[in-house]
Parts: C-alpha cells; structure tokens; sequence
C-alpha cells in the first residue's frame, strides 16, 4: 500500500524514535515501506517520514532492497565523500552533501537477523542519510544559512 510522506516542515520529522522489539507486524510496514518508495521513486525511506517514529529505514537501489532496524553507525572513515541528495521529505531540492566514504554499520533486518557491515560509496550515502532521518536529522542541516536562505522559497511551499 502507498502511503503519503511527510513533507519539511512537520514536526515528526524532527523527533528522534524509539527502538523495536520483535515484532511480527512491522513485516507489513516494511512492505508498505517498499512500495511507498518505489511509487515515489526513491532510493531509501525512513519510517519517520510515513509518520512512524521508529527505529526503521530501507534501502532500495538496483537489486539490492535492504531492510534497517535498529541501526547503529559503529564506525566512520576519516576520508569524506560529496554526493548530491534529495529527500522525498524534501522535493526537487537536490544539494550537494558531505559524507564519510564508509561506515561500519550494526542492525537487523526484517527477519531479527543481527548484520555488522562495512558499506561503502553509494550504500554508505544511503544508510547515513536514512540514519539522520531516525534521529531527527534532515540534510538541510548540512546546508549553509546561505544556502538555505536560497531555497528557502522552495522550503515554504512544503508546508
């Protein structure tokens, strides 16, 4: 099912979520989750941004479809890389980021399976981006006064 994402500017955006437990019925959210950010066309969806404050973000890029929950970045690289983002929270607002090359990453997936993982490149981008999302984080925070003051037009029209 298709769910409607949170757009700048509501206030679930910014909370930081709870953790999960076991629980069978997140499988149907995550499905949810899924089709939400194929419909919209995107790369990776967090919970908070269907308005569940939870632990929980995918991933969804070629054929490679990752389920996060309880994520933990353990580790950062020293060595940054600079990609340019968007956010279906945020749309057609595209800015360039800068993030760690690799992480080294702990979470479960969808079926309680416990993952410690080292992404790099485009899936290290992801997860970090997602994972800001859990914590109340969204990537115009890396943006300068400057330049959120430039888009800020564009912000205003979310909500």
């Amino acid at each position: 099912m298709i769910l409607p994402i949170l757009l700048y500017g509501n206030k679930k955006l910014r909370k930081k979520n709870i953790k999960i437990y076991n629980n069978k019925n997140i499988i149907k959210i995550i499905n949810n989750m899924f089709d939400t950010m194929y419909f919209y066309k995107g790369i990776g969806l967090a919970a908070p941004q269907i308005g569940k404050n939870i632990n929980l973000f995918i991933i969804g890029i070629k054929n490679i479809k990752i389920t996060v929950i309880n994520p933990k970045i353990i580790k950062y690289s020293k060595k940054n890389i600079i990609s340019k983002e968007g956010c279906l929270s945020l749309p057609n607002i595209y800015e360039k980021i800068v993030r760690k090359e690799n992480i080294l990453v702990k979470y479960y997936d969808y079926k309680w399976k416990k993952h410690i993982k080292k992404l790099y490149n485009i899936l290290s981008i992801i997860f970090q981006h997602e994972y800001d999302h859990i914590n109340g984080k969204l990537l115009i925070d890396y943006l300068s006064k400057k330049k959120k003051n430039k888009i800020k037009k564009k912000l205003n029209l979310l909500y």
